[in-house]
């Protein structure tokens, strides 16, 4: 049976290894391990995401969902050291070294837990995610639709999402669009899509007593 990067405990064997995160505002190393989302490099998609959503809000709970080893969840948390980032993963692997990473670059402001954890907040300010497509578009649209529903209503109350054409960028953007969610298209480079979706009121969650 094919193992995945979303399997929450992964067997394949310890592969230790590093990714340099160069950006015009932000350098860091970054350890990887097999068994996580594109342990080899940053892949063309998180890129696109990191240099082309808009700058993340100054304070707030800002969602990094899907973080794997935690390249966009690190860039979050240094360029907006005074908000809490919440790195989320079901891959346990992925999320131990998530949680190293933002230790080893001195990121107390982020915070590695898996999605089901007591502590993460009934909103976020903003969420950033690569989503994992491969689980399938029904369990996709699930997902997204429960953290889109989180969402808080203030001002960049948005979602940034970064998916492959070839996985379905488009047909998520009409989805997401037919869901009553407002959805742009913010850029488009080596075959991937950046998508922001804004806040709607009709669409989120009772807040949890």
């Amino acid at each position: 049976m094919t193992e995945h990067y979303f399997s929450p405990r992964p067997q394949a064997p310890h592969r230790p290894g590093q990714v340099r995160v160069v950006l015009p505002d932000v350098y860091l190393e970054l350890a990887t391990d097999a068994g996580v989302f594109s342990p080899g490099r940053l892949d063309p998609g998180t890129r696109l995401l990191l240099e082309e959503s808009p700058a993340p809000p100054a304070s707030g709970d800002l969602l990094d969902l899907g973080c794997g080893y935690g390249p966009v969840a690190c860039v979050l948390a240094k360029r907006s050291p005074g908000a809490t980032v919440w790195a989320v993963d079901v891959n346990e692997r992925a999320l131990e070294l998530c949680a190293r990473n933002a230790r080893a670059a001195g990121l107390e402001n982020v915070r590695c837990v898996i999605p089901g954890d007591a502590s993460l907040p009934a909103r976020f300010t903003a969420i950033w995610s690569n989503p994992p497509v491969r689980i399938g578009k029904d369990a996709l649209h699930a997902l997204l639709g429960h953290w889109l529903a989180r969402l808080g209503p203030v001002s960049g109350g948005s979602a940034y999402l970064v998916v492959g054409r070839n996985l379905g960028a488009d047909s998520l953007h009409r989805w997401l669009a037919e869901q009553g969610w407002p959805v742009t298209r913010l850029a488009a480079r080596s075959g991937y899509r950046l998508l922001q979706v804004d806040f709607q009121a009709e669409r989120a969650e009772v807040t949890r007593p």
